[in-house]
C-alpha cells in the first residue's frame, strides 16, 4: 500500500509539473480585410468551398468517378496508411507517460566449478567435496516508469499529435487535389469529344462541298483547280480526327490511372456545354482560409510539432529520474516457488544525469530551433500563396466570363457569315475562296468557344480548390478512406 501510494503521488507529481520549452502560440499573419478581385462586394461568410464536391459537380458520371477515386486511388490509400501510422506513433509515444510492467520467468540450472572448490577449499571450512548442480525457478514483475519532470515525454507527445493532425491534413489535401485533378481531365476530355465533333462535322461539310463542285465541274461552270483545293481541305479535315481520337484515347487512360485502376473507356455524361455553373461564386471570409485549407492546417501542425520539440531538447540537459523495481518469487524447487519465504523484491529511483556528450544536447536544441524557424517561415509562405491562389482564380472567373460573352457573339456573327458566303458561292458571286475561309473562322470560332468553355469550368475548379472546398473540419478518429464519400 506504501509503494502505491509513492507511484500515485510520484505520478500526479509528475504530470502536474511544468514542462520546458515555449507553449506553442499561433504566430500573428498579416491578412487582408477582403479579396481584391471582391473589392465593393458585400463579404459573407458563406463559401463556395462550403459546397461538397457532389454539389458543385452535378454530371452524375463525374461524381460515379470521383467516388470510385476516393477509394481506389494509390495517392489517397498512402495518405491514408500515412494517417494510421501517425496514429499508432502517437499511441506509442504516449504511452512513455505511463507505467511500464512485464512479467518475467525463469528457470536456471546452475553447476559451480570442481576446480574452484577445490583450490579455495568449501564454503564453512569443511573438507572439499562434490557440489550438486542446482535449479533455479524465478517469477517477477518489473516494474519502470520515468518520472516527466522536464516535460520531455509530454513534449514529445504534442509533437506526435502535432504529426498526426498534419499527416489527416495532407490526407485532405491528397483528396482536394484527386477531385480537382479528375475533375479538370473529365472536363478537358470532353473538350476533345466536342472539338472531335466539330472535326467531323466539318469533315462532313467539306465533303459535301466537294461532291458540290464535282458536280458543277461536270457542267462547266467549275475548274479542275477547284476540285484539287477542295480535295486538300478534306484531306486536311480528315487528318484532324485520328489525331483527336488519340489525344481522346490517353486522356481517358489518364482518368483511369487517377481512380487507381488500368487503362479503360471513360462513360461521359452531360455534355460539356450542359454542364451547371453556381450562379454566385463567393469567396467568404479571408480568415477563413486558415481554419479551410488543409496545407495551411498542415503547416501550421508541422509548426507545433517543432515547437514541441524544443522542449524535448531542453529536456535533455536535465536529470532523468526513473522508478524501477521488481517483485516475485525465486526457489531451488518449483513447488516453493509461490511460499511466502520465496519472495522477493526490489524498489528504488535511478538517476542519470549528464555529464559530457561533446556538445550532443546543445546541438540537439540548435537543430529544434533552427527547425522551428524553418516551419514558421513555411507556415507564413503557405497562407500568402493561399491568398495568392484565391485571388489569381477569382481573377480567371472574373475574366473567363468576359471571354465567353465575347466568343458566344463572334460565333453568331461567324454562322451568319459562313451562310452568305455559301449562298453567294451558289449563286456564283463569291470564289471558292472565300466560302472555305468562312468555314475556317467559323470552325476557330467553335473551337475557341469549346475552350473557353473548358477554362470556364475549369476556373471553378480552381477556386473551389483554393479555397479549400469540399468538406467542414471533422475529427480524425473518424473513418478515413470513405469519409468524403457521399452515402
Amino acid at each position: 500500500m506504501i509503494v502505491r501510494f509513492l507511484m500515485i503521488s510520484l505520478w500526479t507529481c509528475t504530470l502536474g509539473a511544468c514542462a520546458l520549452g515555449p507553449d506553442y502560440e499561433r504566430p500573428p499573419v498579416a491578412q487582408p480585410d477582403g479579396f481584391r478581385m471582391q473589392q465593393g462586394q458585400t463579404l459573407e461568410e458563406a463559401s463556395l468551398a462550403d459546397l461538397g464536391w457532389w454539389d458543385l459537380f452535378q454530371d452524375k458520371n463525374l461524381q460515379a468517378l470521383i467516388s470510385k477515386a476516393l477509394v481506389e486511388n494509390k495517392n489517397v490509400r498512402i495518405a491514408v496508411a500515412r494517417v494510421r501510422e501517425a496514429r499508432a506513433l502517437l499511441v506509442a509515444t504516449g504511452a512513455d507517460l505511463f507505467p511500464r510492467i512485464d512479467g518475467k520467468g525463469s528457470l536456471q540450472r546452475n553447476q559451480v566449478s570442481q576446480a574452484v572448490v577445490r583450490q579455495f577449499g568449501f564454503p564453512g571450512g569443511g573438507p572439499a567435496r562434490q557440489i550438486p548442480a542446482t535449479t533455479q525457478f524465478r517469477a517477477t514483475a518489473d516494474l519502470s516508469f520515468e518520472l516527466d519532470f522536464w516535460g520531455r515525454l509530454r513534449r514529445a507527445t504534442e509533437a506526435a499529435q502535432a504529426d498526426l493532425l498534419a499527416r489527416e491534413s495532407a490526407r485532405r489535401t491528397v483528396v482536394l487535389t484527386l477531385v480537382s485533378d479528375l475533375a479538370k481531365a473529365y472536363f478537358e476530355l470532353q473538350e476533345l469529344d466536342l472539338q472531335l465533333n466539330l472535326a467531323r462535322s466539318t469533315l462532313k461539310t467539306r465533303q459535301e462541298t466537294l461532291d458540290l463542285i464535282r458536280l458543277r465541274k461536270l457542267v462547266g461552270q467549275r475548274s479542275t483547280r477547284e476540285i484539287r483545293r477542295a480535295e486538300q481541305d478534306v484531306s486536311r479535315a480528315q487528318a484532324v480526327i485520328p489525331d483527336l481520337e488519340r489525344q481522346i484515347g490517353q486522356k481517358e487512360h489518364q482518368l483511369t490511372l487517377l481512380m487507381g485502376r488500368n487503362p479503360a473507356r471513360i462513360i461521359r455524361g452531360a455534355s460539356l456545354r450542359d454542364h451547371p455553373l453556381p450562379p454566385e461564386v463567393p469567396a467568404g471570409l479571408p480568415s477563413a482560409l486558415l481554419e479551410r485549407r488543409p496545407d495551411i492546417v498542415e503547416a501550421e501542425q508541422r509548426l507545433v510539432a517543432a515547437n514541441a520539440k524544443i522542449g524535448v531538447a531542453k529536456a535533455a540537459f536535465f536529470p532523468q529520474i526513473s522508478l524501477t523495481g521488481n517483485f516475485g518469487a525465486q526457489s531451488l524447487q518449483f513447488a516453493d516457488l509461490f511460499v511466502g519465504s520465496s519472495r522477493v523484491w526490489m524498489f528504488g529511483p535511478t538517476l542519470t544525469v549528464p555529464i559530457f556528450n561533446m556538445g550532443r544536447n546543445r546541438a540537439n536544441l540548435e537543430i529544434s530551433r533552427a527547425q522551428q524557424e524553418q516551419a514558421l517561415a513555411t507556415y507564413e509562405r503557405t497562407i500568402q500563396q493561399a491568398f495568392r491562389e484565391v485571388e489569381d482564380a477569382l481573377l480567371a472567373h472574373q475574366k473567363i466570363q468576359e471571354v465567353r460573352t465575347e466568343q458566344e457573339r463572334l460565333i453568331k456573327l461567324s454562322r451568319e457569315a459562313l451562310k452568305l458566303a455559301q449562298l453567294e458561292y451558289l449563286n456564283g458571286k463569291a470564289s471558292y475562296l472565300e466560302v472555305l475561309g468562312a468555314q475556317r473562322e467559323a470552325l476557330n470560332a467553335e473551337t475557341a468557344l469549346a475552350q473557353t468553355q473548358r477554362n470556364h469550368l475549369l476556373t471553378v475548379v480552381q477556386l473551389y480548390k483554393s479555397l479549400g472546398g469540399g468538406w467542414t473540419p471533422q475529427p480524425v478518429s473518424e473513418d478515413l478512406a470513405m469519409r468524403e464519400v457521399p452515402q
